[in-house]
């Protein structure tokens, strides 16, 4: 795993430089896709193995408080997912039988946006967009939800 330091990023949003925060804040760079804090958690203690899960959960918490991670529940296990705030705008497609998540590489809702601003006269400032269904190895399995 790269310790590549992450001061200066830490010191222009007002957070104390951590060992401990640096290394979650790797974690999150190196996911391509969004984790929950438990996997996060797992990868920062192959690095530092004195980094507790309750740890973890603050230095996201914090992150988040900061804008430079995203927090969602895109699953419907009440888990929270975060990633890393790379400044994109993208999408998910969640399987719900397996919980495997793809980016969607398009933003199918930008023209209904300017047209749903001009209808509203509503300013609209973001938008999320998660689908769910079955990937095709769930529904080679029956395609029914694991529960």
């Amino acid at each position: 795993m790269g310790q590549s330091n992450n001061r200066e990023l830490f010191n222009d949003k007002g957070i104390k430089f951590t060992n401990q925060r640096n290394i979650t804040f790797n974690v999150l760079r190196q996911a391509d896709l969004p984790i929950t804090a438990e996997q996060a958690f797992m990868k920062a203690k192959q690095v530092d193995s004195t980094i507790s899960l309750s740890t973890v959960y603050r230095i996201l918490d914090m992150f988040v408080s900061k804008g430079l991670v995203l927090k969602s529940n895109i699953l419907d296990d009440n888990k929270a997912m975060f990633e890393l705030n790379r400044m994109e705008h993208k999408h998910h497609l969640i399987c719900i039988g397996c919980k495997k998540i793809i980016v969607i590489d398009n933003c199918p809702l930008e023209v209904y946006e300017k047209t749903l601003e001009q209808k509203t006269k509503y300013q609209i400032t973001a938008h999320k967009l998660e689908i769910f269904g079955f990937c095709q190895l769930c529904q080679e399995k029956g395609g029914e939800i694991q529960c």
